[in-house]
This record gives C-alpha cells, structure tokens and sequence, in this order.
C-alpha cells in the first residue's frame, strides 16, 4: 500500500496537476454497428443537460440524425467541415468553433473516423486529445473492430467473411479514456432492427455487411467485446489491488500456472493447462526450474526448445528460473504463484511410492502443506499406459443428423410442443445494485408496447430512484397480493392475477428475491418458470453476485456471503441474457447523488460492498460470465465456432465431499468446471459411521439440495472405517469412469497427518491414473465479513 506521509515527487505532482486541467473522456463500445452507440451517446447528454451542464453535439452520423432527429434536436450542434470522400460527403470536428463555443462537454460519434487530407489534425482521436488539453471533456463512440490489432483477431474467428474497415484507432485508445462503457446487445436483438430497417441502409449495402451481420458472426464479435473490456477491466483491478497493498488473486479471473520438467511429459502438462486455461478464459503461465550452477544435458536441452515453441504455440508465457541454493522446487513455485496473483497450479503426479514420499518427500505434496489459497491440479501420467495422449476421456458415440423422414414419437412430438407453447426469458444482468437493470427493463418494455405487444409490470423495485420511476410511462401495473406473516402485512407478486391477465410480456424486477414463507413457491424464480410454462413472456433482472455457483468467488471478492442466489440455469436457459455495463466511479457517484440508495445508506456502503476495488472486481466477473455464455450459445449453434475453441472428447467429474461447511463450495467449484467441459458430474460423499447427528443431517440433506440444484447427481456410499473411505471413493471413481476428482485440502494438522496420514495423500496414491483438483481453502486475503447481502 502506498505510504500516505510520503512527499510526493516532482513528477508526480506534475502528472497529478495534467490530470487535472484536461477534460474527461468517456468511450462507449459496440461490437459493432447498430448496438445503439448513438441512443446511449445522446440520451447520456440528454442527462446532464438536465443536470445542468453545457453539452454540446460535435459531430454525428448523417444517418443518425435522420433516426434520432427528435434526440438530437434537444441539444445545441457545432458546425461541422464538410468534405467529399471516396463514399460522399464526410464530416470533419470543426475544433475551433468548439473551443470558440467552450462547452463543458461534446458528443463526438465514430471515434476512427479519419479526417480531410491537409486538415490540422490527421484524424478524430487528435481532435478529441485536442479537446480534452482545454479542459472539454468528451464522450464518443467506437467499434471493437476498429482497435488495431483486433481486426485481425475478428477476421480469424469470423465465419466466412472478413470486416470491411480501414479506420482504427491505437491498440491503446482504451487505456486513454476515464470510463469505458461496454453496450452488450444480442444477435437477436441486432437482427430485429435489422429486419425492421433500424440500421443504416448505407452501411449495410457495403461490401460483406450481409454477412457480417449473421447470428454466428455477430455473437463471436459480442464475446470478444466482452473479453476485451474484462482484460482491460483486470489490469485496472491488478493496479488498484496492488495501490492498496492486497495479495493473492482477485476472485474475478482466473490464471493458470504450469510447472513442468524438461522431460517427455513437459509438452502433456503444457497442452492441459492449455485446455484449462481456454475453458476458463484464463491466463496461462509455463515455468520451469533448474538448478544454479548445473548445466542442462543435451536431451534436456532439446526439451527445453520444445517447450518454449509450444509454448509460443499455445499463447503461453514462458519462462526458465534457477533455482537458488537451498531453495526447493515447492518453495519457488509457490512464490512464484504468489507473486503472479495464479489461482490454479497445473503439474504432473507423482510416481513416488508412500515409502518414498515418507522418505524424501513429494513436491505436489509439499506445495500442498505449503498453499491452501491456490488450487492445485494433477495431471495423471498416461504415457506409460495410453502414450502420449493430451486429454484423458470417454468417448460418446458420434451422433447422427435426425433422419428428416423419421415419423417423431409421442414424447417427442410433447417435448416440441411444450418449447413452443413455453414463454421466451430474457435477462437483463449486472456487476452490483444501481447499474441500470430495471432501468433497461423498463425502457424495452415500453418499446414493445409501442409495437403493439401486450406488456405488463409483473413485479418492479424502483428503490426511490426518480429516473427509473419515470420509465413506467404507460406500461399497466399487476398490484401486488398481500399476505400475512408474524402480524405483518408484506407484499409479493401476485402470479396467479398474471396469468389470469394472459399478457405476452411480463416485467418481473430482481429475480432472485426470496418470498414470503408459507408462499406457493419458496423463490421468485420458480414463479417466472411458472410464467413461462403458461406461455407468457418474462423480461427479468439479476446482478452478478446472486448465481448460484458464483458465491464462493463473490464472498472472495467482497469478504460477503450472499444469501439469495438463483441455480446457474437460469441464465443458460434464457433465451437472452444482456449485460448492462457501468465503470465503478460512474456507480458511485450515482449512489453520492441518491440515486441508488437512501441518503442516510450512502456512506456506509460507499466503504463496504461498493467500495471501489470490489466494483471493479465485480464488473470483471460479470463480463467473463456473459462472455462464457455467449460462448456456450455459440458452440450450441455450431461446435466449431467458439473463441475458446471445440471441446471435443467428453469427461466425467467426480467431487468428494464431507460433512463440513466448504462441502458447497467444493460442490458449486465441479458444477462450473463441469458446465465448461460439458461433463456429466457426480457428488459423492462417503458414511464411515453408523449414525448421523440432526445436525449432519441435515448438512448432508443440504448438500443433496444445492447438487440437484445445480445438476449434479449425488451419490452416497458406506465405509466400515474412516481408512477404508479413501479405498471406497477411489473404486466409485473407477465405476463412474471419472476422468477428473475434485477434493479438498486436508482438515488435519501436520501432526495429525504425520500419526494418522492424510485422507488427500492416500486418495492421490489410489487414483493417480485420474486427473485430481485440490481446491484451495478460503484465500488470506478474502474478507472476514459475516454479513449477509441481498
């Protein structure tokens, strides 16, 4: 952490005094034309006209102003320096007249845009860094695909056509703003304005906008928006993380570290970390260590070139350390971990047999004792059994297209008909309270009612916020029904009068409330399933921190436990699942004006959950997890397409669980890791006693619960004894032909592991032809809160 009684030097002062006296620029992202770039840019204008500001429009598309006359004309124009270009007339930013005008801030659309030839400036940025040196501050807008280097990233996993553009702007343009917000549409909602001829009809007659704006195609440049604004997101969250002095990793994103040998298996622990690290959206690191002073031999040496190619293959990096006297190979690595903020380890098993490992030790079994904050996985050593084979699995059989002439059976023809009949989901998500969620609900059902389509309110929180309540506009409003618990009157959603209504569309505010007890259904989501079963429409909204199998990362993040969660499925059940996206400071002056919580709530949580670096994390964790899903979607509609790539053999996961609290934590760890492997995954949890307490009852009941909850199968085995557990649960992992075992670190003290051995030690020796996880115990630096958070 930065010492406060420092004297700041010269050249800071320096930095911090240009901070200062420039103006403040915002960019808002697409991932492409016809996101609503524009609509955002006016409408933010619109908003602090109203809060009094001098906002002026600099420039804007010619199109743009056709559709958005009535927006536009709310706010004063700047002339603009017309001239003809290859395709008509162009506009350039008059920055005179703007600094003549000196407004304290412009709307600039179309970032890239380059400018006249011989004019002052080469291009719009230079226009913009002009401005912002007067103290103007800027909002403006971009398109992934016009940051350089990211064209060609595009044109690599775009199907059957390349993006037709030939204005960028520098890799780094990001990096230069103050806030970048992130407008996450989906295909779907792209291409109804495309079919009603709501996109610029100029734009799409360009060469390869047909195919451009396929579904595949639109969603594969929706994800890389995502995954670039996380990137950008966790430098940002690295930065403030180190500014106030916390260690370990963030909770938010995932890095992944191989160590390997220079040996045959070098190049087998490299390509699963690889696996690892793209299902995970993570960073992958590769180290290997050799001792000072001992050269290497020729066959390690020849390693040594093979693995820094693969290496440079697999977008890892690599990096050769020495080890230094007196410092052992667990030691090193674990510093090594710690420093680099990795969350998992990935390395090979040991062949040692207990004797050995009682002898001279095993390194996996070393860094074990020495980290309980990282995750460490094992890679079962199958060259001596299969060769050299990178990914243990099971085979399906390979499915066969549907014969189109096959007459379908009753249950089929049932099963087609109900998903007709079913109502359509669309989730609307975000990083924390306040970012805009029912605001966005509102305005979109208030745009369909203007269709034509029957919409209703099923349910809203407008927390006192003026700007939401304001978005009712016309939309009719289901009374609540009202009902009696502990002599209080409390009010819930009235689900019955829904479907008596029948609307098309029902508008149901925070998915993941927990109802009054004694209700028809325990949570709100079970009563929008209801809704959807009954054919009616649901348009909701939940923040990041309520899925289910997030918990665990959102009590590391925020040191709270969240208490009302919803089951992962629904979101990968919707039909739409749409980020709402908002830089951390930009919340938090939204929460100092009121417009999130009472007044007399503000400071107190300004310093706790909404206390700056927690924001941050957050908004990253929701960005990589509207990134996987959109990956998910992709690969539902054509295997291939994904940026994290096919997966293309099946494995089968294994969670050994106890009776101890962290038992859910295990639990939701092997739904995630499952769900991104497409796996079938299985709990099992062995009786080694006669009898259970009440207490560990309905513990294990609990654990039943969120495993079914979460779509796992619990299995429940019977040991005669406590040592012969570890030979049961290595025999059920055998029967289930599990490629993967998700465990624990031990509960035992080192001395108790020394007279009584370790239930971990004695499972990896029984199952090392199997991949193992050890998942990291409750990381040093997360928050001890005990609060608990709605």
């Amino acid at each position: 952490m930065a010492e406060p009684f420092r004297r700041k030097s010269p050249e800071e002062i320096l930095e911090s005094i240009a901070t200062m006296a420039r103006g403040r620029l915002t960019i808002i992202l697409g991932a492409v034309r016809g996101v609503g770039k524009t609509y955002r840019l006016l409408t933010d204008g619109l908003q602090m006209q109203k809060r009094g500001l001098d906002v002026v429009i600099g420039v804007l598309g010619e199109a743009d102003l056709e559709q958005m006359g009535e927006l536009a004309a709310a706010l004063p124009r700047m002339p603009t320096i017309e001239w003809q270009g290859e395709d008509g007339p162009r506009h350039d930013l008059d920055v005179a007249a703007i600094l003549s005008r000196d407004p304290e801030v412009v709307l600039v659309d179309g970032l890239a845009h380059r400018n006249a030839p011989g004019a002052p400036r080469p291009d719009r940025l230079s226009d913009i860094k002009e401005l912002l040196a007067h103290k103007i501050s800027v909002i403006t807008t971009v398109n992934i695909y016009e940051l350089a280097g990211v064209k060609e990233i595009a044109d690599k996993v775009l199907k059957g056509t390349t993006v037709q553009v030939t204005e960028f702007v520098p890799e780094d343009t990001l990096a230069l703003a103050d806030e970048v917000k992130l407008l996450d549409v989906t295909p779907d909602a792209i291409l109804a304005r495309l079919a009603e001829g709501s996109l610029d009809a100029k734009a799409m007659a360009k060469k390869g906008a047909k195919q451009l704006y396929r579904r595949h195609n639109l969603a594969v440049l929706r994800e890389l928006s995502l995954r670039i604004m996380a990137g950008e997101v966790n430098e940002t969250l690295d930065e403030y993380r180190d500014q106030l002095g916390l260690i370990g990793p963030s909770g938010a994103a995932e890095r992944i570290l191989v160590t390997a040998q220079y040996h045959a298996n070098g190049s087998i622990l490299i390509r699963r970390g690889q696996q690892v690290a793209n299902r995970l959206g993570a960073e992958l690191l590769i180290v290997c260590f050799r001792k000072e002073g001992v050269e290497l031999t020729a066959e390690e040496a020849a390693f040594r070139r093979a693995i820094a190619r693969l290496a440079e293959k697999v977008g890892g990096a690599f990096e050769e350390l020495v080890l230094e006297r007196h410092q052992s190979v667990s030691q090193a690595i674990v510093s090594y971990a710690m420093r680099h903020k990795v969350t998992r380890i990935v390395m090979g098993q040991s062949n040692r047999s207990r004797w050995h490992e009682i002898a001279y030790g095993s390194i996996c079994n070393q860094i074990l004792r020495k980290t309980r904050s990282i995750d460490v996985f094992l890679v079962a050593d199958r060259m001596k059994r299969d060769g050299e084979r990178v990914l243990p699995a099971r085979r399906k059989q390979p499915m066969r297209p549907p014969d189109p002439y096959r007459r379908l059976t009753t249950d089929e023809m049932k099963r087609r008909v109900m998903k007709m009949q079913r109502g359509r989901l669309k989730v609307y998500i975000g990083a924390a309270p306040g970012v805009g969620k029912t605001y966005a609900m509102l305005r979109e059902g208030n745009v369909l009612k203007r269709k034509g389509i029957d919409v209703v309110i099923g349910l809203l929180e407008t927390h006192g916020r003026k700007e939401t309540l304001e978005q009712v506009g016309e939309l009719a409003l289901i009374p609540r029904k009202k009902l009696a618990y502990r002599n209080v009157w409390l009010e819930e959603m009235d689900t019955d009068a829904i479907i008596a209504r029948n609307p098309e569309v029902v508008l149901v505010d925070e998915l993941a409330h927990t109802n009054v007890p004694d209700s028809p259904f325990e949570k709100r989501y079970q009563d929008v399933e209801r809704l959807l079963a009954a054919g009616i429409s649901v348009i909701t909204t939940v923040n990041v921190q309520h899925l289910e199998s997030l918990n665990d990362s959102v009590e590391q993040i925020t040191g709270v436990r969240v208490r009302e969660t919803v089951p992962d499925h629904m979101l990968q059940h919707a039909d739409e699942v749409e980020l709402i996206d908002i830089a951390p400071e930009a919340l938090r002056q939204r929460m100092r004006e009121g417009n999130v919580y009472a007044p007399e709530k503000v400071e107190q949580a300004l310093g706790q959950f909404f206390k700056k670096v927690n924001l941050i994390a957050l908004r990253e964790l929701a960005l990589r997890e509207v990134a996987d899903d959109v990956d998910e979607r992709l690969e539902a509609w054509e295997r291939r397409g994904a940026l994290r790539g096919a997966w293309q053999k099946q494995e089968a996961i294994f969670v050994c669980v106890n009776l101890r609290p962290d038992s859910e934590r295990l639990i939701r760890h092997g739904f995630r890791i499952a769900y991104r492997l497409k796996a079938e995954w299985y709990v099992a949890y062995v009786q080694e006693k006669p009898s259970l307490s009440e207490a560990e009852k309905r513990l294990l009941e609990r654990i039943k619960q969120i495993t079914e909850r979460l779509g796992g199968q619990f299995e429940q085995y019977v040991a005669p004894s406590r040592r012969r557990a570890v030979v049961v649960l290595a025999h059920a992992v055998n029967e289930k032909r599990a490629t993967q075992v998700i465990i624990g670190h031990s509960a035992r003290t080192r001395l108790a592991e020394i007279c009584k051995g370790s239930v971990v030690e004695r499972l990896l020796r029984l199952v090392r032809h199997v991949d193992v996880l050890v998942v990291a115990d409750r990381p040093a630096d997360m928050g001890q809160s005990d609060k608990r958070i709605r």
